[in-house]
């Protein structure tokens, strides 16, 4: 059984000011895709986004739609009565609590907002910033895992870990799970096919299905929100979101292609 590493979630304190590791691994989540975003911009064949000011900006909205998809997403779709009961805690960032498809559906309205103002192609946006977005996915991880939650089932593996909140019993460490899959292994496969000059909507296609296949698989190890538990006693709230990620990704997919063979 592996030690689970007491990190106190508070990385500075400066009086009454609270630094909190968890909002650290965003900020270094964002600082990344922008350093990686410029690099992505300077290729020569690269649509839409071509300096430094639209990476800038792309991502500023982008972010917005992180967080206040994220957020409303999680209350949404994964607390909405304690939320209800007590609103002044959806504010409580720092406390945790942020859903990947809620930033998702935020991030798709704040990126065509961003679009419209510059006079992009939406799909030059998403196809843009679909290989960045798993930087900020393996920062949140990490923070998930600073933070002692979302932990994973229980386990007689050795790479258990007994999480503070998480009872006396060793659990699978599902937040570095989704870290390396979510995170560094999609990172890697969007970052190296978008090297090369692809059919529009192809990437933005490409992530969608990827993601939910990684995150559907790590979800069997993933300890389901006690407040929501399991779906016909197997499936999660997590997994059932994906479903129409892989769906839509795939038709995405498929119609790129199709009208690069009708264009060419």
């Amino acid at each position: 059984m592996l030690s689970y590493p007491q990190i106190n979630p508070i990385a500075l304190s400066l009086g009454p000011l609270k630094i909190h590791w968890y909002g650290l691994m965003y900020l270094l989540g964002f600082i990344a895709a922008f350093i990686l975003g410029n690099l992505r911009a300077k290729q020569p064949w690269q649509p839409g986004i071509t300096n430094s000011d639209l990476v800038s900006e792309g991502l500023l909205f982008g972010a917005l739609g992180v967080i206040l998809g994220g957020r409303l997403g999680y209350v949404l779709f994964y607390n909405f009565s304690y939320y209800l009961s007590d609103p002044k805690e959806i504010f409580y960032l720092w406390d945790g609590g942020m859903s990947f498809h809620g930033g998702l559906l935020g991030v798709l309205f704040f990126s065509w907002i961003f679009a419209r103002k510059n006079k992009i192609r939406f799909f030059d946006v998403m196809d843009f910033y679909a290989p960045l977005v798993p930087i900020g996915l393996a920062a949140g991880r990490i923070g998930n895992f600073i933070n002692g939650e979302l932990f994973g089932r229980i386990t007689s593996s050795p790479i258990g870990m007994i999480f503070p909140n998480g009872g006396p019993y060793p659990r699978y460490p599902s937040q570095l799970f989704e870290f390396l899959g979510e995170g560094v292994l999609l990172f890697l496969i969007l970052f190296i096919y978008s090297r090369k000059l692809r059919p529009r909507m192809e990437i933005s296609g490409l992530f969608l299905v990827l993601y939910g296949l990684i995150r559907f698989f790590i979800e069997f190890f993933r300890q389901p929100d006690i407040q929501k538990g399991f779906y016909l006693d197997v499936f999660t709230m997590g997994q059932l979101l994906c479903i129409p990620m892989i769906i839509i990704g795939l038709l995405i997919i498929y119609w790129a292609r199709k009208n690069t063979i009708k264009l060419g």
